[in-house]
């Protein structure tokens, strides 16, 4: 006679290889998006409108240091800086220097614009 084995019970299929590359999906697609919106600051090009008169008036200059700001090379908190400007201008068109210096942080800068922007002034030159 034949010695057979007895019949085996037929094996169930692991999900852990599934799993495995459901995981592995998640993970890229959350790495591969975008969370946050990006924030866009309006600028207009140096040179673009003929009609434009230039600069007039007091300087206004702002230094964007690493750790401050001056305003017309005196150092000057950020709270205290719109303020200053716009005793320094006639309109909210005036033209506004800003100048990044060694070091500054692009975040520090916009920042900078944003508070000029919010606070109505519609004309910000962005220098070396």
């Amino acid at each position: 006679m034949l010695g057979l084995a007895p019949p085996r019970k037929p094996r169930k299929p692991s999900l852990t290889p599934m799993i495995d590359v459901v995981f592995l999906l998640l993970v890229f697609f959350m790495l591969a998006s975008r969370f946050g919106s990006d924030y866009a600051v309006p600028m207009k090009l140096a040179g673009g409108s003929a009609a434009s008169t230039g600069y007039s008036g007091p300087p206004r200059v702002i230094d964007v240091l690493p750790e401050g700001e001056r305003l017309n090379g005196v150092t000057i908190e950020t709270d205290a800086l719109v303020p200053q400007v716009a005793s320094l201008t006639e309109s909210l068109d005036d033209t506004i220097i800003i100048r990044p210096r060694n070091g500054a942080v692009l975040q520090r800068i916009v920042d900078v614009m944003t508070l000029f922007e919010e606070a109505g002034h519609t004309t910000l030159v962005l220098v070396e």
